[in-house]
């Protein structure tokens, strides 16, 4: 079981264009001091002056797989977070590009239980993909067909379970 005061004094920086997944965020989070932006030029400057224990990044309203490859090359855990683009590929290349996790927006209540998890496990050196995958498996599984081990082929992007 996750501590939830693994919040406690940690920064995390939310990338999205809209302003009440901040404030989901920053409500869901609580202990933990959340620094929200609005767009790509902000959330940028962010990353690039600033640390974080966790930057949690829209994938298409602020161009987060480019924000993902600037944590990346900075050494600052990345989780991606989507409403519509979760698939296969977009999840390949959040592995690809070095993200931690793959939030769904739909999951947005349960930020404060993942979040923990994904801090938990980098404090261990544990990917906190196996937990998501055990998670979103049966949500790939209904829409396309699709279980977990499929996508661990050699062409891919390894799948670092836990």
């Amino acid at each position: 079981m996750t501590d939830p005061q693994i919040l406690k004094g940690k920064r995390i920086l939310v990338v999205d264009d809209e302003a009440d997944v901040i404030e989901v965020a920053r409500d869901q989070l609580e202990g933990a001091e959340v620094v929200g932006a609005e767009t790509f030029g902000q959330g940028k400057k962010l990353i690039e002056e600033d640390r974080f224990d966790l930057a949690i990044l829209d994938i298409m309203g602020v161009n987060g797989f480019e924000l993902l490859k600037i944590c990346s090359e900075r050494q600052q855990p990345a989780a991606m977070l989507t409403a519509r683009s979760i698939n296969v590929e977009s999840v390949n290349q959040a592995l690809k590009h070095g993200a931690v996790s793959f939030l769904p927006k739909d999951e947005l209540a349960s930020l404060s239980a993942m979040v923990p998890e994904i801090l938990e496990g980098l404090e261990q050196g544990k990917s906190h993909w196996g937990r998501l995958f055990q998670r979103l498996g049966p949500l790939f599984k209904e829409k396309w067909g699709i279980v977990w081990e499929e996508l661990d082929k050699p062409d891919r992007p390894k799948i670092p379970y836990t």
